[in-house]
Order: structure tokens, then sequence, then C-alpha cells
């Protein structure tokens, strides 16, 4: 997710204008972004500090399970593919960081405030969400930060569209680098219902 605000910022410095996508994630500042935040369900971007770092030593499996339980489309599948992953989570220091990394998002939203201030960004953007997670909401997101953008939904997934249907995950990403996005950054894309001028 801090992701988003990284590609914001270069693509922004460099003025980047080949197509990109972004998936499964919002935009810290924006509408969307400050209702997730509040969301009961992503209460872990909160869940930060040395008390929390002690509730969660020694259990950091039970706290990623609760990722798969209530963030994916089927919690089973991703839990035989990411079981070991509570061992790396064990390491030292390996919890304190990755809690931290949700602490960065007020001062990302800070960043894509005045990133804004310099007007949209003119590259084509697919813009991906799950069908069990953030679905349009990464395209409603996005629009008042891009120019040009195309919204994608990747079916029978939740948050992790990779690892969850990754198939479907690359099929829109490969269509829409190929043809679609060039189409659209043109004004002829042939898939209109798709592709958004906002």
């Amino acid at each position: 997710m801090i992701s988003a605000t990284w590609w914001l910022r270069t693509a922004a410095q460099y003025q980047r204008t080949s197509p990109a996508g972004l998936s499964s994630m919002h935009r810290p500042a924006s509408a969307t972004g400050e209702h997730i935040i509040c969301s009961p369900q992503v209460w872990h971007f909160n869940f930060r500090g040395p008390d929390e770092e002690r509730l969660v030593a020694g259990r950091e499996r039970i706290y990623l399970d609760r990722f798969w339980n209530e963030l994916s489309a089927d919690p089973r599948a991703m839990m035989n593919r990411h079981g070991i992953l509570h061992l790396l989570y064990a390491r030292p220091h390996a919890i304190h960081d990755a809690f931290n990394q949700f602490g960065a998002f007020s001062q990302d939203a800070i960043d894509n405030k005045a990133l804004l201030t310099k007007g949209k960004l003119t590259m084509p953007v697919l813009a991906i969400g799950a069908e069990k997670s953030f679905g349009t909401t990464m395209a409603d997101d996005i629009r008042f930060v891009v120019r040009t953008f195309q919204m994608g939904v990747v079916p029978h997934s939740g948050h992790w569209v990779m690892e969850e249907n990754p198939n479907a995950t690359m099929a829109s990403s490969w269509t829409s680098s190929q043809s679609e996005m060039r189409g659209c950054a043109r004004g002829t894309s042939n898939r209109q219902p798709r592709c958004f001028l906002p």
C-alpha cells in the first residue's frame, strides 16, 4: 500500500508518461483512503507501538491468519500458500517494521496533497480492484490524481489479487498494457465503458 504514494511521487518526479498499474490498495489523503483507514476491517492500520508488539510476539501466526480469514476470497488457499510466513514475522524487528509501515500513512497523506497541487499525472493508469476487496474503489480513488485511467476488477479474489487469481490479474494487466491503455490515452479505445477521461 505504501507503494501507492511512492508510485505517485516517482511518476511526478520523472514525468513518466508510459502506462502504469495500481492494484488493491488505497491512496492516503483521498476521500476513500480516509474512509478505509477508519474501517474496523483494517484496524491494523493503527495497531502499532511497544505494547502491540508484545501482544503479537509469539503469536505471529494468529495475527497473520486474521488477514487471510478476513481479507481474502478463500482463506484456506491463502493459509496453505503462506503457512510459514509467520516465521518471517517472528524474526527480530520484523513485526515492529511491519506495524510501522502503516504509520507512514499520515506523512503519505501530506505528501499526496502537495503532489496534487502540481496537477494530475498525464500517464494512463490501470486501476485494478478485487471482487471481494476494493472492487471499483481503486478507480474511484485514482480518478482524482490522473487524467486517463482504466478500471479492472479481478473476480474470485480478495486483497491479494496476484496470489488469489494470478491469471485474471495478468490477463487484465497484459491487455491494458498492450492496447487499451494506449488507445485510451489517444481517445481511440474500442472499450469505452472501461476507459475514463475525467
